[in-house]
């Protein structure tokens, strides 16, 4: 299958509104050019810094304009999260991602200590990701040179959307990391939100501006809104499940190569729905108690989900 980069938006549309059951079937047959169907990559996510942050994303118990249940806490010691990056490669993780609560990333004493923590984790011979907030182009390649594997920077929503839930952060501030994290040589973690008030229209733009990214993210997570108490997206309505399976399997087919992240919300589907996440070619998953500030299922319950799917975590090579 060849990997393209110029889906036009009416040719996702077709994707996205095939039958469920064909979608599905053809992002298997994406899937299996490129990645064992039987594995799925254990990802660990830790909040390295929590609260207070100066955005204003309509979805986050971090951001300093809501009251949450949030408490502010301050970066965390790179001793204390090279030790738990050694517990999550114990429990079977390969890959360990640190979250700061910052709009972006300033020089000097914070960022040397985030510098450590990647040189840490490095060590122990995981996969090293980030979420900082914006970057510029001399951080990212301090940010290689220390070892890290990839940096997450969502584009969470279509363009066209983007305004309905942001306003602190422009859509084309975000695409500019993004490159900044490309030209540094790091892999970049870029995907979304779905539940937020959206339109199918808008999780096609999306897909849309992800599967036209040149090369496409190694790693695309899909999030399912968590409603957090005191944000403005605290009442949004329940979304389907059906409609995160039909997402992850377009983005299959359109990225084949690429790590689809099943990632937030998870706790609030149900077995059968997260198994046909998996079908529809979902190979990641976030373990742990918590992602970042949200719940996140036990490992016990994976653990029962993988053995009776007959599915097994992956390897780091």
């Amino acid at each position: 299958m060849n990997i393209r980069h110029d889906w036009a938006r009416d040719e996702i549309r077709t994707v996205y509104q095939l039958p469920l059951p064909e979608l599905v079937f053809r992002a298997q047959l994406a899937h299996r050019e490129y990645h064992r169907p039987d594995e799925v990559q254990m990802c660990r996510l830790l909040s390295i810094k929590t609260g207070g942050c100066p955005e204003d994303c309509a979805y986050c118990s971090q951001s300093a304009h809501y009251k949450t249940d949030v408490t502010r806490e301050p970066l965390m010691d790179p001793a204390e999260v090279i030790a738990t990056a050694r517990r999550a490669k114990a429990g079977g993780a390969t890959r360990f991602c640190m979250g700061a609560a910052w709009r972006q990333v300033n020089d000097g004493k914070e960022f040397d200590q985030v510098l450590d923590m990647v040189r840490g984790v490095a060590a122990l011979d995981l996969e090293v990701c980030c979420t900082l907030g914006m970057l510029t182009q001399s951080q990212a390649q301090r940010l290689k040179k220390a070892g890290l594997t990839a940096y997450n920077h969502n584009l969470d929503t279509s363009p066209e959307f983007y305004g309905e839930v942001i306003s602190t952060r422009t859509y084309e501030d975000r695409l500019r990391t993004i490159g900044h994290v490309r030209e540094a040589g790091i892999t970049v973690c870029c995907g979304g939100i779905l539940g937020m008030g959206e339109s199918d229209e808008d999780r096609i733009g999306l897909l849309e501006q992800l599967a036209r990214l040149d090369p496409h993210p190694e790693s695309v997570p899909i999030n399912m809104l968590v409603r957090n108490e005191g944000t403005p997206l605290e009442d949004a309505p329940e979304i389907d499940p059906l409609i995160m399976v039909r997402t992850i399997a377009t983005a299959r087919i359109l990225m084949p190569a690429s790590m689809v992240r099943l990632a937030a919300g998870r706790r609030r589907m149900s077995p059968e729905a997260v198994a046909l996440c998996f079908l529809a070619r979902a190979n990641s998953i976030f373990t742990g108690e918590k992602l970042l500030t949200t719940p996140n299922p036990d490992a016990g319950d994976d653990a029962r989900l993988f053995e009776s799917l007959g599915m097994r975590a992956l390897q780091r090579a």
